[in-house]
């Protein structure tokens, strides 16, 4: 039985957050409104209205292949994409082709501890079609998405697996939120990928018929649908047959790719330049302001974390997988020149816990990053301890008050007095001879209840380290 390596490119489309679509003035923001409401007559294709490209749109899409590494062209054209479809009003859709706004670039992805590069072939940009509804005896069609402006990244096909196809769109959705130009969010269908796949044997260099997968709208579905094809290709050439060059669906109830059509070529759209559109030509100082403005990308926190406040990997990934979460972060040890490890530790153990209990967004914490600050500055001066701290973080999280206003109205000031622990240490020795004896004998860990006894007595506000040492000093001695 012949062993196959699967060949995979991904086609990523990735609607933009601008505020209008990509050739009329029709609010982009349609989710969840009725349809057809988010319309007019260009986006509807009425005789005689002409498009007007969002400078927005063109800005965004520069701004990706900036961030990528790709070339940006000055000179690129929109052309007409021709295809039949009720979803589509004009009958063509406006895209790019032979000379798109970026080409080349890369994205780097770290698969299982291994390093991959995938290569991206091209980034441009074409407005996105309407939305169908099928149900009994016809189907419905939503126009409201028709003409949101849509960047579709398109990479080389370097990928060898499913968990590599996930990484490379997480990577992807990572730098378009970082950015700004797209919320990424798949269950609202604001970016959607397609599959190219196909099958070679492991000891040959010649690649198989290339078959397209789409309505991939999540990481299952992109995993599912790859493991589906590549068991479909590997039992038709096992059985003998021919892999045909078509067009596949995703069925996510079902669970497996079916047929939709015939796979077509580049010529069978007949691609030409759009007549009521010009050649669009950006200036070499409008590409420079761009790569000005562009915010330090994920890839780059995550090696200053490392190297500058030595920061773990682990930790630096997980603070660095969203812009807001970062400048969170990052604001927090600027606020009172907090130690990095400190507030890193802090943020994501009982910070991210909190998070998620209460389900909201890191930018709607009502907890400043000032705020944050000045509770780890109280537990590691030792005015409260750490399960003190606890406490008052979950009350600053609902009530958003200060710190100090908590420590104070709850009498949390941790005790630090020794000649005050020193007499609840004696009572606790004459209370307990048992544990007394075995620590004598050298049972280390009966200090912790010896010490956790203090705490019990004292409602948690004694400094564990100071009743510590007393311990030790009294029965050491």
């Amino acid at each position: 039985m012949t062993t196959y390596e699967a060949i995979i490119g991904m086609e990523v489309h990735i609607e933009l957050q601008s505020k209008s679509k990509m050739f009329c003035g029709c609010s982009a923001d349609f989710f969840g409104a009725p349809p057809n409401t988010h319309t007019c007559p260009v986006c509807l294709s009425m005789p005689g209205s002409l498009p007007v490209i969002n400078e927005q749109a063109v800005a965004y899409t520069v701004m990706t292949g900036l961030a990528l590494g790709s070339q940006i062209h000055s000179h690129n054209v929109f052309a007409r994409k021709n295809y039949f479809y009720p979803d589509l009003p004009k009958g063509y859709q406006i895209s790019q082709y032979e000379l798109p706004l970026c080409t080349g670039g890369h994205i780097d992805l770290d698969v299982k501890g291994s390093q991959k590069r995938v290569r991206i072939t091209r980034v441009h940009l074409e407005e996105d079609t309407g939305k169908l509804t099928h149900v009994a005896g016809g189907s419905l069609v939503d126009l409201n998405r028709a003409g949101v402006p849509l960047m579709e990244v398109v990479s080389e096909a370097d990928i060898r697996s499913a968990d590599e196809a996930c990484a490379y769109v997480s990577k992807l959705r990572q730098i378009v939120r970082y950015l700004g130009v797209s919320s990424g969010d798949m269950e609202k269908g604001a970016m959607r990928c397609e599959v190219n796949l196909s099958l070679k044997p492991v000891d040959s260099e010649k690649w198989g018929t290339k078959v397209e997968v789409k309505n991939l709208n999540s990481f299952k579905a992109v995993r599912g649908a790859i493991a589906c094809e590549i068991k479909r290709q590997t039992d038709v050439l096992e059985s003998g047959g021919q892999v045909e060059q078509v067009t596949m669906g995703w069925d996510e109830n079902k669970g497996k790719t079916a047929l939709q059509r015939s796979k077509e070529e580049a010529h069978d759209y007949r691609y030409f330049p759009e007549p009521d559109l010009p050649p669009l030509n950006l200036k070499q100082s409008e590409i420079a302001e761009l790569q000005a403005g562009l915010p330090e990308l994920p890839a780059a926190k995550i090696a200053r974390y490392i190297d500058e406040w030595a920061l773990s990997l682990q930790n630096a990934e997980l603070l660095a997988e969203s812009r807001d979460r970062a400048e969170y972060f990052e604001a927090v040890v600027a606020a009172e020149k907090t130690s990095p490890t400190s507030a890193a530790n802090w943020i994501i153990g009982e910070a991210f816990r909190l998070l998620n209990e209460s389900g909201i967004a890191v930018a709607d914490i009502k907890v400043s990053p000032a705020d944050f600050a000045r509770l780890i500055e109280l537990v590691e001066t030792n005015v409260i301890n750490r399960l003190s701290g606890k406490e008052v973080l979950a009350e600053m999280w609902v009530r958003g008050q200060k710190p100090d206003a908590i420590v104070e109205a709850r009498g949390l000031k941790q005790i630090s007095d020794t000649g005050a622990i020193e007499e609840i240490v004696a009572q606790i020795i004459g209370d307990n001879p048992g544990p007394v004896a075995e620590f004598r004998a050298g049972k280390e860990k009966v200090i912790k209840f010896l010490v956790g006894q203090v705490m019990r007595q004292t409602r948690g506000k004694a400094n564990p380290k100071v009743a510590e040492q007393i311990f030790r000093d009294k029965l050491q001695g």
